[in-house]
């Protein structure tokens, strides 16, 4: 019985011969390296021909999610991040003092109304 390979093992059904190298129309693409601060190196692609404003100037390391920047000797910083608000915190933001006791003061009538009080 003679050895012979099965030439179609391994290979999908209408892929045509082995190493086709057209298989559609590549378009033509930039790659983009940006680093975060640990020095981690990330590689974008873009399509050649975005204009260079619409690529992003900072994205967020897959690594380490830190922000990575173009500039591989400086890399974007982390930004500091604003403690957590309450609601009520942001409502004194927006309210003076005078403010919030008239409307509860409104708030109080109505209620009252509603009671009957």
């Amino acid at each position: 019985m003679a050895t012979g390979g099965n030439a179609i093992r391994g290979t999908r059904v209408g892929a045509g011969p082995m190493g086709e190298q057209d298989h559609g129309f590549h378009a033509e693409r930039v790659a983009i390296s940006y680093w975060d601060a640990l020095g981690n190196e990330t590689v974008r692609y873009f399509a050649a021909n975005v204009p260079a404003e619409e690529i992003p100037e900072t994205i967020d390391s897959p690594h380490s999610g830190l922000p990575a920047g173009q500039d591989k000797d400086n890399p974007p910083m982390v930004a500091k991040p604003e403690p957590y608000k309450t609601h009520l915190a942001y409502v004194k933001e927006r309210r003076s003092d005078e403010e919030a006791t008239s409307l509860l003061e409104d708030a109080l009538t109505q209620l009252r109304e509603r009671r009957g009080l």
